[in-house]
């Protein structure tokens, strides 16, 4: 039998002493803090909450004083220490609400156990006991900053206590002939600290709001570039992936292009092609998964275009040779579009060929979405050391529909002038429209030969609207 009674012993203190003790300790440790919480100033009205605050305080004083000294019978000196302390308390709440709803709660404690003194003694009659109206004002405002600045749980805690203490001094302790104010106290209260609740509720949504909607633009704009950068490493795979290949068999091919060749260079020819190789396939190994978006999904042979891209899957990366194609495919889109050459048309290195591609496509793609209504220019300029490319469109003639994306496509612009240290600005121009420019350099070395830029042009746009 005491072993069943002690088996049934630990397993009611494991049940209930054991969480009790933990809320106690959650209690403590919301409670007896000293922690900083200050009221920050108000978006719209800046700091006139804390200067009414300090009226508050100063009300609150003057009242408890005059009902402590004229009501309740007590002394001047006591009655403007427990006035000074609930109006010091209020003003304490700006900054430290927890502790200041201590101050606040003892001095209403020690003026209610004060005139409950002068009651005993004759001294008082009828008076509105146990709380004082400044009494009452003084903690409401208290417990509304408090349930303005701390979680919830800790506002609830703070009002379970203060509840808990008008019982035990109305109705527990009691006086003789007083008009009772603990009902009404405990209805005001709950209403400050529910009001205070909703508001912080309130407040702290609207900043999660406000941090999701920033952090869902941050990613769009991250997401578009990583796509962007990732489609070029596509297209630099295929270019690299070409010559490497083109290199591999020149090496292989060559030996048999000298009559007797030494072994010196058949061995460097096939050092030269094993390294072509050996690249080729660390190449590939590296990059080959961005070849398609969905390897495991190759799709059917003949499958149309791919809208990232605007070529099919397995198709040669396009050129600027393909420009008057894609000029046509915009213009039946409805777009009107003048296309224009200049300089000698010559062979440019694959990279400077599929970047101004890419830039035409998608800044035309930028005229078709903003500018409805507009008229395009494309000019392409041959220049002895790159080539020049000049996008432009006149005004619109009705407002573009709304693009959560707008200014996304020029990242990959940049990204494309920057890969081959060229470079693209873009904006509005002064008689209106858009006009995008870019210098793509044929080798690095031409990077620092830059051609005069189009003074109508922006540096850091957001869209293409007009």
């Amino acid at each position: 039998m005491p072993r069943v009674v002690g088996v049934t012993e630990t397993g009611i203190r494991r049940v209930v002493v054991g969480p009790v003790l933990r809320r106690l300790r959650v209690l403590r440790d919301d409670l007896c803090t000293m922690r900083p919480d200050p009221l920050p100033p108000s978006v719209w009205l800046r700091w006139l909450p804390h200067g009414v605050m300090w009226l508050v305080a100063f009300g609150v004083t003057i009242g408890v004083v005059a009902s402590l000294m004229d009501g309740g019978g007590v002394g001047g000196s006591v009655a403007f220490a427990i006035g000074l302390a609930e109006g010091a308390a209020v003003v304490f709440a700006l900054w430290r609400p927890v502790p200041a709803w201590w101050l606040s709660t003892a001095a209403m404690v020690v003026g209610a156990l004060e005139v409950r003194r002068q009651m005993t003694a004759g001294g008082s009659h009828g008076f509105t006991w146990p709380w004082t109206a400044g009494g009452i004002v003084g903690h409401l405002a208290v417990l509304l900053l408090l349930a303005l600045r701390v979680p919830t749980r800790v506002a609830v805690e703070a009002l379970a206590v203060t509840l808990l203490l008008t019982y035990l001094v109305e109705g527990v302790l009691g006086a003789a002939d007083f008009q009772p104010t603990g009902v009404l106290a405990a209805i005001l209260f709950t209403v400050a600290v529910v009001l205070g609740a909703a508001l912080r509720g309130r407040r702290e949504a609207s900043r999660a709001l406000v941090e999701q909607t920033t952090l869902t633009a941050e990613e769009r704009a991250r997401r578009t570039l990583l796509e962007e950068r990732s489609r070029i490493a596509r297209e630099l795979h295929d270019v690299v992936a070409h010559h490497m290949s083109v290199i591999s068999i020149q090496a292989q091919v060559a030996p048999h292009l000298v009559e007797n060749p030494s072994e010196e260079l058949r061995d460097n020819l096939a050092g030269i092609r094993q390294n072509a190789l050996e690249a080729l396939t660390e190449l590939r190994r590296v990059l080959g998964v961005l070849r398609a978006e969905h390897p495991e999904h190759p799709g059917p042979p003949g499958r149309s275009a791919d809208p990232a891209t605007g070529t099919a899957p397995h198709a040669p990366q396009p050129t600027l040779d393909r420009i008057e194609a894609l000029v046509e495919n915009t213009r039946a889109a409805g777009l009107t579009v003048a296309l224009r050459f200049s300089g000698e048309r010559r062979s440019l290195p694959s990279g400077v060929e599929l970047s101004a591609y890419r830039i035409v496509q998608e800044a035309l793609s930028n005229v078709l979405r903003h500018a409805p209504g507009a008229q395009a220019h494309v000019h392409i300029e041959y220049v002895p050391i790159g080539v020049v490319v000049e996008v432009a469109n006149t005004r619109p003639t009705r407002p573009g529909p709304p693009s959560e994306g707008a200014g996304h496509g020029l990242l990959g612009m940049r990204e494309r002038a920057a890969m081959l240290n060229g470079v693209l600005l873009a904006g509005p121009q002064q008689e209106g429209g858009y006009k995008v420019y870019a210098y793509l350099p044929a080798s690095p070395t031409d990077a620092d030969a830059l051609p005069e830029p189009p003074t109508t042009t922006g540096t850091d746009p957001k869209d293409n609207t007009a």
